[in-house]
């Protein structure tokens, strides 16, 4: 896999080109901005940008107004190789507020959709319906935190065929659950969620997780599968041959 290239795919198909997550969201290019315009409880941010020292200050406060008067928080999701160089330093003197960075990795799904290997008494149950969307968040709440935008968009997104889910069940006891978001006309697949109950780390269902959605992916025609990966997942995602391409951050302008 050429990094660069594969970056640039990225960056063109998930960014520039991007498309909308769900019912009720658009993606719109604003001037050198491309944006994602969610409902009130979906995902409002900038998804790529375009800017040079004499644009960028305009630009951010074009979409500080912009979303400002649909009175929703959003963010701008700040990439390590974005331009101009001291872009971030010029979101924090807009107000922004900057969450932990996290690291973009990529990999072949191909070479990830290996044998799904479960601990025993653990298996893959298919989230389809509101009570295994309410166990997803569950999980969530236990791995991450604060799960009510789970319980919000995930149905939605489900109906919509624009993501799929999968929750570890062992006997009726949810420990852990993920997401992939599918892109299609795309060449990649996205790997969200990935929590799991503190008692069940360590075990491999999180590496259970991610096989189960490269074979997904494969069967999807999704040649790629790209994670924001914190760092307590990096290493293991290495293992597994994600390779990291750049930095992700974001900031958050409430």
């Amino acid at each position: 896999m050429n990094h660069d290239e594969v970056l640039a795919l990225f960056d063109r198909e998930l960014r520039r080109e991007s498309a909308p997550d769900g019912p009720g969201a658009r993606a719109e290019r604003a001037g050198d901005v491309v944006r994602h315009v969610g409902p009130e409880h979906g995902w409002n941010g900038v998804i790529w940008s375009d800017l040079d020292d004499d644009r960028a200050e305009a630009a951010i406060a074009e979409q500080v107004r912009y979303f400002g008067a649909l009175g929703r928080p959003f963010e701008w999701k700040l990439y390590g190789h974005d331009r101009p160089a001291d872009l971030d330093r010029r979101l924090l003197a807009a107000g922004f507020v900057p969450e932990p960075a996290e690291t973009l990795m990529v990999a072949e799904a191909a070479t990830v959709a290996g044998e799904v290997v479960l601990p025993d008494g653990v298996r893959l149950v298919p989230v389809t319906g509101p009570e295994d969307v309410e166990l997803v968040a569950r999980v969530h709440e236990l791995a991450f935190g604060p799960g009510d935008h789970i319980r919000a968009r995930l149905p939605e997104q489900l109906a919509a065929g624009s993501v799929v889910a999968v929750l570890a069940m062992a006997g009726d006891v949810p420990v852990s659950a993920a997401r992939m978001d599918l892109h299609p006309g795309t060449r990649f697949a996205g790997l969200w969620g990935g929590g799991t109950a503190p008692e069940w780390r360590g075990k491999g269902v999180y590496r259970a997780l991610v096989a189960h959605r490269a074979r997904e992916a494969v069967a999807r025609g999704h040649r790629y599968l790209q994670v924001d990966a914190s760092g307590q997942s990096r290493p293991i995602l290495e293992r597994l041959g994600f390779a990291p391409l750049t930095t992700t951050t974001p900031y958050v302008h409430a």
